[in-house]
């Protein structure tokens, strides 16, 4: 075995050629027996991706990924880790090279946005109701205290370990604070006012 994920690790001139970004995306994959798992980029360059996931690709498995905001990639499985996996890409050049461009914009996304940034605006939502989803399914009533384009607090019964995915609404995000009478969120990416409104804003039904 211990060959075999030798065979497809990439050769040490491109793990050079290559940087790893740092970039907290979500997104889902596929393994060869066709099941779909979820999973969260923790760390990714043009030629080789980290995710942290509850189910774990074998070394010379090939996965296939739907990453958010960087849509299909395809690999290979070259090591598991602690608490998840890591695969090579296998994609032409022109492809990497519109890997290596989404990845220096959503790196530098990411710098600018972090979840306790205040240029973003905390305001009450009119329809402060909602339903936080965890990715095993669970589901439990909150009440946003307060929302930003890059994040929100909300009033919850329970409180999901830090750093743990979670989608409130339909925004992903994760939890990265905990407070007397809930958690805070930091979502994936930092929303568009007018997703806000919408989700939030809209009149109730």
């Amino acid at each position: 075995m211990r060959a075999r994920a030798i065979d497809v690790a990439p050769s040490k001139a491109e793990r050079r050629s290559f940087q790893r970004v740092r970039v907290k995306i979500y997104g889902r994959f596929m393994l060869e027996d066709r099941t779909e798992h979820p999973c969260q980029v923790i760390d990714m360059s043009p030629g080789n991706v980290a995710f942290r996931a509850d189910r774990i690709g074998q070394p010379g498995e090939k996965v296939i990924a739907y990453i958010d905001h960087i849509g299909r990639v395809e690999g290979v499985v070259t090591r598991t880790l602690q608490d998840g996996f890591a695969m090579t890409v296998i994609a032409s050049d022109r492809k990497k090279e519109k890997l290596a461009a989404q990845l220096t914009w959503l790196a530098n996304k990411h710098e600018l946005d972090l979840p306790e940034d205040r240029r973003h605006e905390r305001v009450a939502p009119r329809n402060p109701m909602s339903v936080l989803h965890l990715t095993d399914g669970r589901q439990y009533p909150c009440r946003i205290i307060d929302l930003s384009l890059s994040g929100a607090a909300i009033e919850i019964e329970v409180k999901p370990a830090l750093g743990v995915q979670v989608t409130l609404g339909t925004m992903r995000g994760q939890v990265v604070r905990h407070f007397e009478d809930g958690v805070a969120i930091e979502f994936a990416v930092v929303q568009r006012p007018e997703t806000l409104d919408t989700e939030f804003n809209r009149p109730k039904s």
